[in-house]
């Protein structure tokens, strides 16, 4: 098995859109995450607060440089993920369509990385 994760992205648009009916939106992801649990894949799944209640610390010159948030363009932000672990991509896949989106909203997937598969060691410049 394999861990992968759904990670839900919207834009200013979309996430209007889910506000608008978000008790239809908490009842469907509600039900969306109860057919998780009950066959067995669902490892973890949070949202995220509003993006402009958060910073972001840029790593491009010197020394960090910390600004509320969010990131300038906010054409796609990541709004929350569900973590699955399931036997393929494939079926990852297949559960992300079934993620209860609204139109215009989008659902990446990716594969977790296991322990293994990261470098050991090594010199760095203190970033991950």
């Amino acid at each position: 098995m394999s861990k992968y994760m759904l990670i839900m992205r919207g834009a200013d648009e979309t996430n209007a859109a889910m506000m608008a009916s978000i008790d239809e939106a908490m009842a469907a992801t509600g039900r969306f995450i109860e057919d998780m649990m009950k066959a067995g894949v669902l490892v973890a799944a949070e949202g995220l607060d509003d993006p402009g209640q958060g910073v972001v610390v840029d790593f491009a010159g010197e020394a960090p440089v910390v600004t509320d948030g969010p990131y300038g363009e906010t054409r796609e932000l990541f709004g929350g993920y569900f973590l699955l672990d399931v036997a393929t991509k494939q079926e990852a896949v297949e559960w992300a369509k079934r993620v209860p989106a609204v139109r215009g909203s989008k659902i990446e997937v990716r594969r977790v990385a296991e322990a293994d598969e990261v470098p050991q060691g090594g010199e760095n410049d203190g970033r991950i």
